[in-house]
């Protein structure tokens, strides 16, 4: 049984921020595959269960143009969330007025992409105290029951809150659009953010899952060849540091 779907995404702007820029903003030109997992958890997302991203198809040219907007020049330190958190007081406010700085971004515009992605169950759900013998089942049909209604628990976005994403779900043999022209052939796009990975930290000094557990996180990388308007997605050992 297949536990795949595939989902169109469009909206007017997008942008999916390189990393390596630390003051003006300047997006990757195609989609992130964090991105995309984004979009299909604020769709339908469950503890039980993750996205794994298999492609993404870019399916309109990749345009820019530049805008600029309103950033803070500060959050609110870790430790003070620690601290109210643990004493039930503290500072947590930032005042914007205070902190407000002008940046430049260098955004995507008029964008559309294809995703093709699949479940995996990582804590399979119990019922009478029994697994259940096809929990992947129950996910997709409850993703793709919400999709179809256009339903979501946040408002999809592509790569940034004020870039709201439209999508809609590919039935049956239903297949994605055809790339444009300018995108077909083979295009090397370079090395891109493919994901944050999080993994057991022993000296406990970073992030706290909501298990309990101390993780640090560290930013994966891949080497994206686009074939005429299609990634491929690698798993995460073909990714690097």
């Amino acid at each position: 049984m297949s536990y795949g779907v595939r989902l169109e995404v469009w909206g007017d702007y997008a942008s999916f921020n390189r990393p390596e820029m630390k003051v003006e903003r300047v997006s990757y030109e195609v989609m992130t595959p964090s991105a995309a997992r984004g979009i299909l958890e604020a769709i339908y997302w469950k503890p039980q269960m993750r996205w794994v991203v298999d492609r993404i198809h870019v399916l309109a040219p990749i345009r820019f143009t530049q805008i600029r907007r309103n950033e803070l020049d500060q959050k609110i330190p870790a430790r003070n969330v620690e601290t109210a958190m643990k004493k039930k007081q503290g500072a947590l406010e930032i005042f914007v007025e205070e902190h407000r700085q002008q940046r430049a971004a260098r955004i995507l515009k008029d964008v559309r992409y294809g995703i093709e992605a699949h479940l995996e169950v990582v804590c399979p759900t119990e019922k009478n105290g029994q697994v259940l013998d096809h929990p992947e089942a129950k996910h997709l049909d409850t993703f793709k029951r919400r999709a179809a209604k256009g339903q979501y628990f946040h408002h999809p976005y592509l790569g940034c809150r004020e870039f709201p994403a439209h999508f809609r779900l590919l039935e049956g043999h239903e297949e994605f659009p055809r790339c444009p022209p300018e995108l077909q052939g083979e295009i090397n796009l370079g090395y891109v953010l493919w994901d944050i990975e999080f993994v057991q930290d022993p000296s406990g000094t970073l992030v706290e899952s909501n298990m309990g557990n101390r993780l640090s996180s560290h930013a994966r990388f891949f080497q994206v060849t686009m074939r005429d308007g299609v990634i491929e997605i690698p798993p995460l050992a073909l990714t690097r540091g």
